[in-house]
């Protein structure tokens, strides 16, 4: 059993259904990459370094490190004069096997652009220009430190999710992601709401809702993008278009914004499982609460109560959200 917390809000904070501590800070790590991502649009260097719909899918991406995701951030960068040495996220082997079975045939060891936050990285980098530009310095030694909490691009970073969430991040607990930037934790009850916003647009200035439409068009238009073969917040992206997105934070934690219903949700498990576990979760969210064909609900449906097999093929139990957690949807 995996126990955790929900909750899902409309854009003027109304609670449509509140699951377990849903005031609890807790942090949303990559969860948030899109609303990390509305300074790079509203502030105009996305126009300004000729960003298309694969550039801003991969700014709010958790991706796998495919060929096309390494080769997008680069392309990124690029556009900027600089190259892969101005990230600061550090380096990892891509979470795509076939991308490291392909790698370790050349015999090519991993580098910052091969890191799932590359393109949230990259997005940095080219917002951090235009802010150099404007400013009449260097790009690459305005740029040094972006990461740190007190460094202009994060300050904007900061800014946008104070904005979005309405929770005042002065007072809250800050630690290091795994990418080097600030994390800040927020009660899944404002989170939500930062996602009922990003869907509606309610609630936020003109350039965060604007930049919201944006993004959310990019994802939808470039799904691959934002995470990568065979992950589920790619296919959800590729079935349902803008009508759903939903975005994973390590430890157990997703993100969504549902437009047509002008929602937002946001989970958390306690014991931080994502694909067993939170993935489900949010599967069954999704099939409870949009109107969907037979044909999409039963693709839904397959994540939300999926079969568990062996080594040998064999059905030997499923994953499938709780008789309780059903109820309390049928409920709402």
């Amino acid at each position: 059993m995996h126990r955790g917390a929900l909750a899902v809000v409309d854009a003027d904070g109304g609670l449509r259904l509140a699951l377990g501590d849903i005031d609890r800070p807790i942090f949303p790590r990559s969860a948030v990459k899109l609303l990390q991502a509305l300074p790079l649009v509203e502030s105009g260097a996305a126009e300004q370094f000729g960003l298309g719909d694969a550039e801003l899918a991969l700014a709010c991406a958790s991706h796998i490190g495919e060929p096309v995701h390494v080769q997008t951030a680069a392309a990124m960068l690029a556009r900027t004069g600089l190259d892969a040495t101005v990230l600061e996220c550090g380096s990892h082997w891509p979470y795509s096997e076939a991308a490291q079975r392909a790698m370790a045939v050349r015999d090519e060891a991993p580098g910052p652009l091969h890191n799932n936050c590359s393109g949230k990285h990259a997005g940095f980098v080219c917002l951090g220009c235009a802010m150099a530009d404007a400013a009449g310095s260097d790009r690459r030694a305005f740029l040094t430190g972006y990461g740190k909490p007190g460094h202009p691009v994060m300050r904007e970073v900061g800014a946008a999710l104070q904005a979005t969430t309405g929770w005042d991040l002065s007072k809250t607990v800050v630690a290091t992601d795994g990418c080097s930037i600030p994390t800040c934790a927020i009660p899944l009850r404002h989170l939500a709401l930062a996602f009922a916003r990003v869907a509606s647009g309610q609630g936020l200035r003109p350039g965060h809702a604007a930049a919201a439409r944006r993004l959310r068009r990019a994802i939808a238009a470039a799904p691959q993008m934002v995470a990568g073969t065979g992950k589920l917040d790619t296919l959800l992206a590729q079935r349902l278009g803008e009508r759903l997105l939903c975005k994973v934070g390590a430890e157990g934690v997703y993100c969504a914004a549902l437009p047509e219903l002008g929602l937002g949700l946001a989970v958390k498990m306690d014991d931080g499982n994502n694909a067993r576990a939170c993935e489900v979760v949010m599967a069954t969210l999704a099939g409870s609460m949009l109107t969907l064909s037979a044909d999409e609900a039963a693709f839904v449906q397959g994540f939300g109560d999926a079969p568990i097999t062996n080594r040998n093929g064999l059905r030997v139990g499923r994953l499938a959200a709780s008789d309780g957690l059903r109820a309390a949807l049928v409920r709402s």
